[in-house]
């Protein structure tokens, strides 16, 4: 059963007397958390400490979290898991609770959503599947006052992961032009090739590759056409079409070929990626499961980890604006299966059935 937690905007920078007590608000609140206490077992609901920032750290009360694939790989085989019991999720949104003394380009009380890094951290307290997440001001933006906790909160980890295979200067997977939020529509500058277009990473590719001025071509399931092209796709084609790299190639045109990105990193997609590159004459690929080997000369692969301060600048400079101008959406839609932490197990396992174009949510 979760405890109570003061509803009060934590927007005041003195203390708050309640009768005889001097304790301020950050220092009253409660905190609970999901636990993995170990791998393959059911989550378990207890009480955690309040998160305490580090210097260029919040601390957000969470209004909503979501589930990713990553996070059912690391409760059945504890991978990643600095240590138990774990703390897992990655995405957040809510409002600033508690603040950073080097933080400066947020407030107490900012309705933001952040990317946890307990992944980078190895800290508990750093996991987003909890009450209050301590998260890198740096990977926190602040979203429109009309947007739903429940549709901001699909964004964090498909950020940071397409971020990391088409921006990435210091590990060069597409190597593309960052994307400008006040940008007017200009030339194109090329074209990207998506797999797993549908997708929560392989969707925000899209966008973010589209924002950057690239012409991006989808592959995925024929039901998820009009969703990718609502994402930015300018074509999209069917994965199981036995013609699907000729599409491709015919698709591209003349304009200048630029890689392929592989939000889904199997053998199939691998095998359909090299000979998309193979045709067009090489050019990179960035896959988020590992490299496939005996690749041609003529290709250069990177392998994604959407985590680390490369995403930076799309946080410091790009998803604010764009979420008010509608140039970044919150997509795919959510899919919200229940609200509070005791909901978490019922999302993991809805996960496992399989969603399509959708992203799983719990409602704090």
């Amino acid at each position: 059963m979760l405890i109570a937690v003061n509803k009060q905007q934590p927007t005041l920078r003195k203390s708050i007397n309640f009768f005889t007590s001097t304790r301020s608000y950050a220092e009253m609140a409660s905190n609970q958390a999901a636990f993995l206490d170990a791998p393959s077992t059911p989550l378990r609901v207890g009480s955690t400490p309040m998160p305490k920032p580090g210097p260029d750290d919040v601390v957000i009360k969470n209004h909503a979290v979501s589930i990713n694939p990553l996070d059912l790989g690391m409760a059945a085989s504890g991978r990643f898991c600095k240590t138990l019991p774990w703390v897992l999720g990655q995405d957040v949104a809510g409002e600033i609770h508690d603040i950073g003394s080097s933080v400066t380009h947020l407030r107490k009380g900012d309705r933001v959503v952040g990317h946890s890094w307990s992944l980078f951290t190895g800290q508990t307290q750093d996991g987003a599947w909890s009450l209050y997440s301590n998260v890198p001001a740096k990977n926190t933006a602040i979203i429109p006052q009309t947007l739903p906790f429940t549709e901001a909160v699909v964004l964090p980890l498909a950020i940071d992961t397409a971020t990391s295979g088409l921006f990435d200067e210091q590990k060069p997977g597409l190597a593309l032009e960052w994307p400008d939020a006040h940008a007017e529509k200009s030339a194109v500058k090329g074209v990207v090739v998506v797999y797993g277009a549908s997708s929560s990473v392989g969707s925000m590719a899209i966008q973010l590759a589209t924002a950057a001025g690239y012409r991006v071509i989808g592959i995925a399931s024929k039901r998820n056409f009009d969703f990718c092209r609502s994402c930015g796709a300018t074509d999209v084609f069917d994965y199981k079409d036995s013609s699907v790299v000729d599409g491709v190639i015919k698709a591209v045109g003349d304009d200048t070929f630029i890689g392929v990105y592989d939000a889904i990193g199997t053998a199939a997609s691998s095998e359909i990626d090299v000979a998309i590159l193979e045709k067009l004459g090489g050019g990179s690929l960035a896959t988020v499961h590992d490299v496939p080997a005996n690749l041609p000369a003529n290709v250069k692969a990177k392998h994604i980890f959407g985590l680390g301060a490369f995403s930076f600048p799309i946080w410091e400079k790009f998803v604010t604006p764009a979420l008010e101008s509608g140039k970044l959406q919150c997509l795919p839609k959510p899919l919200v299966v229940g609200k509070g932490l005791e909901s978490l197990q019922k999302a993991m396992d809805r996960l496992k059935d399989g969603v399509s174009a959708q992203k799983i949510v719990v409602e704090l």
